[in-house]
């Protein structure tokens, strides 16, 4: 329990600090593209660039904006992948009861927020998308907790966490099935073909990274031209990646320990620095270890970085430049207003009432030092969607109009359910030396 306490704050602070970056991306995003510099954002992300040679078949042309959500997302959704296979295998998913009520928080906070969406668009105008208030974003949510501090109690920090991984893996499953068009199922055959072959490998423990890569990328770019939204691939290869490797443990000792004793043997000139060969005996040391290491969390603690810190504020960056501005919002601004309504009252209401039918019905425990209120709180910050409802925007919508109002009800929607819930924490939350 303690390992995974130690995890889950690791885990929470990092989403902390990539939450206060995303933050001041989007509010950079918004300045931006309201000012008289507006126009070099629009051309920028709308920019065409070309991987390959232009002149030949071999070559991908796409705005700045879709090689990153169709490119560097799916290495945002490769990352999502890895937690969400670590949480069945060893964290708070491994067990029906354990993922009992995340699993009834989620469908609430997906099927609610999208019945409330279709009940306000009684007409067929921008009825695409129902998708865009089902999602949560995970790094704002853990974000506002910790702004709450030592009061939150652990369980209260897993439920959140638990929770908002089903949920992407509901928000991942619409994408796949429901904005993705004009499929050709036979790249999609080749595609499951080569990950058949990766995941047999896996079975097997057989692992090399870099042959991964090579066949993560030829599946990423079959997903692209067979019309199943490229992110999916990342989702998929990351259920291939192995939690562990075949390793001899007693070879292992033996090379270790044999680094060890030759760099005990060897003395340094002043005691202060390593001479030459204690330095080769702590980098074999190093080598040996990374093959003993389990490729899962490794890959996982290697890119969570490279996503918190820089993809999901570049992606914050290209998406959140909404124009503030009523022009042109005559026909779309139901869609804003639906959108934001869906967010803060529909996953209020799902995720608050489907967790109380799984306490009442006995198939799932309200955790440890949580109340009601405290639920309510949490299923407010449900509503907070931002990054992964963005994201859907994108997908849903081609015409311009409906893509500003879409946005601005994200942001929106996301602020007041984000506030919302920080409030209701912050007043139903004991402080730390309250608490028994």
């Amino acid at each position: 329990m303690k390992r995974i306490s130690n995890s889950l704050k690791t885990f929470i602070k990092l989403e902390t600090a990539s939450s206060i970056i995303l933050f001041a991306f989007s509010i950079l995003a918004v300045i931006w593209a309201n000012s008289s510099y507006g126009y070099i954002y629009e051309d920028l992300w709308h920019h065409e660039f070309t991987i390959g040679f232009a002149d030949t078949s071999f070559h991908l042309s796409k705005p700045l904006i879709l090689w990153i959500n169709d490119g560097l997302m799916a290495i945002f959704f490769f990352v999502i992948g890895l937690e969400v296979k670590r949480e069945i295998l060893v964290g708070e998913l491994t067990t029906l009861r354990k993922a009992s009520l995340p699993i009834f928080a989620a469908i609430g906070g997906m099927a609610f927020p999208v019945l409330i969406f279709m009940l306000l668009n009684k007409d067929e105008l921008g009825a695409e998308g129902w998708g865009i208030p089902m999602a949560t974003d995970i790094a704002f949510t853990l974000g506002i907790l910790k702004l709450l501090g030592k009061r939150v109690p652990l369980g209260l920090k897993i439920f959140l966490t638990a929770f908002a991984i089903v949920d992407d893996i509901g928000a991942v499953l619409v994408i796949a099935i429901f904005y993705s068009a004009n499929i050709q199922w036979d790249l999609i055959a080749y595609a499951l073909l080569i990950f058949s072959v990766v995941a047999f490998l896996s079975y097997k423990q057989i692992y090399s990274k870099y042959f991964y890569f090579v066949m993560g990328f030829v599946v990423w770019l079959l997903f692209l031209k067979s019309g199943i939204h490229p992110t999916i691939a990342g989702i998929l290869m990351a259920f291939t990646i192995p939690i562990q490797r075949k390793v001899d443990l007693r070879a292992y000792f033996k090379a270790v320990t044999k680094q060890l004793n030759l760099f005990k043997e060897e003395s340094s000139h002043d005691g202060k620095l390593m001479n030459h060969e204690q330095l080769q005996a702590v980098d074999s040391i190093e080598v040996i270890s990374e093959h003993i290491q389990s490729p899962l969390q490794h890959l996982e603690h290697t890119l969570h970085g490279w996503v918190s810190y820089i993809i999901m504020p570049i992606f914050a960056l290209a998406n959140a430049g909404v124009i503030l501005s009523l022009d042109g919002l005559e026909n779309t601004s139901h869609i804003a207003i639906n959108i934001a309504l869906a967010l803060v009252v529909g996953n209020t209401v799902g995720i608050l009432f489907m967790s109380v039918l799984a306490i009442k019905l006995k198939w799932a425990d309200l955790p440890k030092g949580v109340n009601l209120k405290q639920l309510l709180g949490v299923s407010l910050l449900g509503g907070l969607g931002f990054t992964m409802s963005l994201f859907i925007v994108n997908l849903a919508y081609t015409n311009e109009s409906f893509i500003a109002a879409s946005k601005m009800g994200v942001i929106v929607g996301s602020l007041i359910a984000g506030t919302l819930g920080y409030v209701i924490l912050r007043l139903t939350l004991k402080p730390k030396k309250e608490i028994a």
